[in-house]
């Protein structure tokens, strides 16, 4: 999957999971203070990398490279700034919420 955020420059980035469990972390069409969507990221990140080596047997360098993408832009901004999450697509729908009836 991939989520959409834009960053308190107004940066647009696609971000990509390996697993759907970035859902139960952030939720489109929601801001996030730079520092939470980083702890938030990087945590289902995480999950989703564990979830790899647990299937597969070898680590979701996918999962490692969007962590350190995501940490590496987020060091770039106060902490309190905000980055808004644009949209979240799993393949089944890539409509951004605010594109959406």
């Amino acid at each position: 999957m991939t989520f959409t955020v834009r960053w308190p420059d107004g940066v647009v980035e696609e971000c990509y999971s390996p697993s759907l469990v970035v859902h139960e972390h952030l939720e489109a069409g929601t801001d996030y203070r730079v520092e939470e969507f980083s702890r938030r990221a990087t945590y289902a990140l995480s999950i989703a990398g564990d979830r790899v080596q647990e299937i597969f047997g070898f680590a979701c360098t996918s999962a490692i490279s969007t962590t350190e993408q995501i940490q590496t832009r987020a060091a770039a901004y106060a902490p309190d700034e905000v980055v808004r999450v644009l949209g979240m697509h799993d393949g089944e729908s890539r409509a951004r919420p605010e594109q959406r009836a």
